[in-house]
């Protein structure tokens, strides 16, 4: 008999833990597992920022998913635009630009998500996001872009447009964004020496009330404090209503000069979801405890894409948050059920306590709550970088992102554009490949035609 094909959707935290367990606890002859994803490597992403500002280099968050002793995965280069899961077909677009058919006899939908935006007039064509490696490289590229044409220009307007930056978006994303690009262009000015400092503006905008309230009051008003010390305006209460390539027009009346809108306004599950035509909780897969889909038969879905029940909590109908440290146990949960299901096993409930929340505002600043522990300063600062250390997979990983923090601590930035994004579509559905996907009804024919191929 033909050994059954596990096929793990999507290489971010849930599904990189749900592969390297099952490489590691399922025998060779048990199942052929195979990894649908664009890149080959692990996506580190609560260091984005820090990539955006130069601290870190693109390759030191980049884990590399050919590293593990254990690999044995068949990559499968490409994103997944559909699921039949009454064929059990997963419609692959590889990144030639082929679409193929990948039967499965178990699937693990670890898509992820992508960046959350609203129907506001501009906002498509000229905001940036922060999800993927290449906006984080795009938007260092642009923001020293700024500093160099204003410091050429002659034009006080197009100075003001070109120095004032928005960042959209007050949960961790954007706060350590705005933080990590304000210091950056705060040290450029030593280089820039036809530069009014009085010039560069950072703005921090988000409807809510409260910046981080997941941190608390105490903490989130710490990290408020610290970035309006910095001469960074956060403004509360307020979003974008309307965004041009040079000026942003606000909730609240005001119109920024601006030509760097950057989007971190939440996030919302893969657009893959949409394809399953099933149930969905506030955009995310509808899961079990044990991370099946009901009704599916061989269906499991995880992370950012799954509202999975969170039953540490005391609240009904509560769901796991869209973090690292939920994805990542996930993954290896997952990976246990699918073991138990082969092996014809009752599959466990996933439980987990959340351990608390680093946040890392650049240089000494930071704010943490690790086990509910407050932190702040120099302390909290050694909590978020030592916990984003440890997380990393790999040893080369470790050292390539240690070698940066010191270099950067010792030697300073550099300002310095790469350029090889220059001439690339700046959208973030262009980063994002959001208008890549099947509909439910597309994905249906493409399986039954790849079916009749087959006979």
């Amino acid at each position: 008999m033909a050994r059954p094909k596990i096929l793990v959707v999507g290489a971010g935290f849930a599904g990189v833990e749900c592969v390297r367990r099952l490489e590691r606890r399922l025998g060779s002859d048990e199942a052929d597992l195979a990894l649908v994803t664009p890149f080959s490597y692990q996506l580190y992403l609560p260091l984005l920022p820090q990539v955006a500002s130069g601290i870190l280099t693109p390759q030191s968050i980049a884990v590399s998913l050919r590293r593990s002793r254990r690999y044995r995965t068949r990559i499968i280069p490409g994103g997944a635009v559909g699921v039949d899961t009454k064929a059990k077909v997963c419609v692959v677009r590889k990144v030639t630009g082929e679409v193929v058919n990948e039967p499965y006899d178990h699937i693990v939908l670890a898509p992820g998500s992508v960046t959350r935006t609203f129907d506001i007039p501009g906002l498509a064509d000229n905001a940036r996001g922060m999800k993927t490696l290449a906006e984080a490289a795009f938007i260092r590229d642009h923001v020293i872009a700024q500093l160099d044409l204003a410091d050429a220009s002659h034009d006080e307007a197009e100075r003001a447009s070109r120095l004032q930056f928005v960042v959209v978006g007050g949960g961790y994303a954007g706060t350590e964004t705005a933080a990590c690009l304000q210091r950056l262009t705060s040290n450029a000015l030593c280089r820039y020496p036809r530069l009014d400092p009085r010039q560069i503006k950072w703005h921090l905008i988000d409807i809510a009330p409260k910046l981080m309230p997941e941190l608390g009051d105490k903490l989130g008003l710490s990290a408020q404090k610290i970035l309006r010390d910095r001469g960074i305006d956060v403004s509360l209460g307020v979003s974008v209503a309307k965004a041009g390539p040079e000026e942003v027009t606000l909730t609240d009346g005001r119109v920024l000069p601006c030509r760097t809108l950057i989007w971190t306004a939440g996030v919302t599950a893969s657009p893959l979801i949409g394809t399953l035509d099933a149930e969905t909780v506030r955009g995310r897969l509808a899961v079990t405890a044990q991370m099946t889909v009901p009704g599916r038969s061989g269906v499991f879905a995880l992370g950012d894409a799954a509202a999975v029940p969170d039953l540490a909590k005391d609240e009904d109908g509560s769901v796991c948050p869209p973090t690292a440290q939920h994805a990542m146990r996930q993954g290896r949960a997952v990976a246990d059920n699918v073991i138990a299901t082969l092996r014809g096993r009752p599959l466990k409930p996933y439980v987990h306590h959340d351990l608390g929340l680093v946040v890392d505002l650049g240089g000494r600043d930071a704010v943490s709550k690790p086990l509910g522990v407050e932190l702040r300063g120099m302390p909290a600062q050694a909590a978020a970088r030592g916990y984003h250390w440890s997380a990393l997979r790999t040893n080369v990983a470790k050292t390539r992102v240690l070698t940066n923090w010191l270099l950067n601590a010792v030697a300073g930035d550099d300002f310095v554009r790469i350029g090889f994004l220059a001439r690339t579509p700046a959208a973030m559905r262009d980063f994002e490949y959001t208008d890549a996907y099947l509909t439910p009804e597309q994905v249906r024919e493409h399986a039954a035609a790849g079916h009749l191929q087959q006979e």
